[in-house]
């Protein structure tokens, strides 16, 4: 089977193409909101396109360790099922896009523990599966270099041609963007204290001290509940914090809205990067006081130890189905600039075995290491240990699988999941020896500031 692939010259800007589709049933969109550096003028390739996935013929899950395909239970693990149909369905991808036909969906959390056998203490919150891709009739790339559009179809559902009219005909329907200015009160609440919080970091550090683990990932859990829509927190997040791997997503009654600044993995062409974030600073408030911040973030000891620790562990996964040798660590402790934080960033490339699939793949690197810890088994089992609520979505990986066996993936971070009108969002850090508990609590209400400043009437309970 060939994918359609035909440019359009849509007339409208994507927020408002945004708009018309995200209510539709399973729509997926991968936004790459971040703008240019306006100081030095520079593209940024992670911010390049934007992604749309409409109509899925094609749904597999895992639910409680089993299988599922269109809702109907399979014989096999998710994983198998998943690589078999990739390797099935195999299509080249000559084009510059990302990404013509293949699934986009999820792995959580929750889905990274059983590869482990790590079960959990905490009763789950939201009715989302473990695993969830759905694989689409139609796609949509923007691409913000170029400002063009192209679009794809199957022709599973419809013959291919006939497709592409029947999204030419929903996206003329697109009215242009209105603005959005109704207010919106909030009751916020945490499941920690502050110092119950801080307890919990105290005792991380004593593993830490007693060599049970090196670093870990101390995350606390805060609940918005408000009747802002799903897609309104998702617009005014994308504008006032836009990010590079962020992304909306409609499964039913449960919503998604991410503005994750970390790349988890990319493979293209058999290559692979992951780019581990450690260490944070706000933005200041002018060029000066970011000057500052940014040095002050670049020379930080225990910032860079502590992601040195992470670069180390992820390096081992990567040797893991990596050829011998293409392993490499490039752009080491760079600080990156975003909306309103700084970030400490390295980037590890490696060239992955022929033999390895997708299956493979998520066996030596989920979840990701800098949102565990290292060792990564135990400091998976410590984190269950103290934190208070199952992380289930949060620190997983949303993103695309290419049928052509590309693919990339955030870190589940910077993200809000939506049911019956509560935002559960996940906002955490990593604990080293060096950590001073106060500074860490502050730092999660920070990384939960950029949330928390798109309601007003804000009552903290």
């Amino acid at each position: 089977m060939i994918t359609l692939v035909k440019q359009r010259d849509w007339q409208l800007k994507l927020e408002a193409l945004y708009e018309r589709v995200a209510e539709l049933p399973f729509t997926a969109i991968l936004d790459s909101s971040l703008k240019e550096n306006e100081n030095e003028k520079e593209k940024d390739e992670n911010s390049r396109f934007s992604i749309i996935g409409l109509y899925p013929y094609l749904i597999l899950e895992e639910k409680d360790g089993v299988a599922y395909e269109n809702k109907r239970a399979v014989k096999g693990s998710f994983e198998e099922r998943l690589a078999a149909y990739v390797a099935a369905d195999f299509e080249k991808n000559e084009t510059e896009l990302p990404l013509i036909a293949g699934g986009i969906g999820y792995f959580s959390y929750d889905y990274g523990r059983k590869f482990e056998q790590i079960t959990s203490s905490h009763q789950k919150e939201i009715g989302l599966p473990e695993a969830l891709f759905c694989f689409y009739e139609n796609l949509i790339i923007y691409d913000h270099w170029q400002h063009t559009y192209t679009a794809t179809a199957r022709g599973i559902l419809y013959p291919a041609e006939e497709s592409l009219c029947r999204l030419n005909r929903l996206i003329e329907t697109v009215a242009e963007e209105k603005a959005e200015t109704t207010d919106y009160p909030a009751e916020i609440s945490f499941d920690f204290t502050k110092e119950d919080y801080k307890k919990a970091v105290k005792k991380m550090m004593e593993h830490i001290v007693e060599g049970d683990i090196y670093i870990a990932n101390m995350t606390q859990r805060m609940l918005i509940k408000s009747e802002m829509p799903p897609f309104t927190m998702f617009r005014r997040m994308r504008q006032n914090n836009p990010s590079p791997f962020g992304g909306y997503f409609h499964y039913g009654d449960v919503k998604v809205i991410s503005a994750s600044p970390e790349r988890f993995l990319r493979m293209k062409n058999r290559l692979i990067e992951t780019k581990p974030i450690k260490g944070t600073r706000k933005r200041g408030a002018n060029a000066a006081e970011d000057a500052a911040l940014k040095k002050e973030l670049a020379q930080s000891a225990k910032d860079r130890s502590e992601l040195l620790m992470i670069v180390d562990l992820e390096r081992n996964d990567l040797n893991r189905i990596c050829e011998t040798g293409s392993v490499k660590v490039e752009k080491h402790f760079e600080v990156q600039t975003f909306a309103t934080v700084f970030h400490l960033v390295t980037t590890i490339n490696g060239r992955c075995k022929a033999d390895c699939g997708y299956d493979g793949l998520l066996r030596a690197m989920f979840p990701g290491g800098s949102i565990t810890g290292a060792p990564k088994i135990e400091a998976m089992k410590i984190i269950d240990a103290l934190e208070h609520s199952r992380r289930g979505l949060y620190t997983g990986s949303l993103g695309y699988l290419s049928l052509n066996g590309d693919c990339d993936f955030n870190i589940v971070i910077r993200t809000a999941v939506w049911q019956n009108g509560v935002y559960h969002i996940g906002i955490g850090g990593g604990i080293t020896a060096e950590s001073e508990p106060t500074f860490e609590y502050e730092e999660t209400l920070q990384k939960g500031k950029a949330f928390m400043e798109l309601f007003q009437n804000r009552r903290f309970l």
